[in-house]
């Protein structure tokens, strides 16, 4: 995966389970980022699959 895909992920990802605009989701260090998504999911290496996405979703709803 290149870097550009891993972004367009992350970005999504942020934006979708964590309502981020992209200034803030550009603006945070990858540190704050993993910090993040290792609260909600445990921690990981690599950025969440979509089923990873679905159940955030499902579990923090933005209603």
């Amino acid at each position: 995966m290149t870097f550009c895909d891993s972004a367009a992920r992350l970005a999504g990802f942020a934006g979708a389970v964590l309502g981020w605009t992209p200034e803030l989701f550009w603006g945070a260090t990858p540190a704050e980022l993993a910090a993040i998504v290792g609260a909600l999911v445990g921690d990981v290496t690599v950025p969440p699959d979509a089923s990873t996405i679905a159940r955030l979703r499902g579990a923090f709803p933005d209603g």
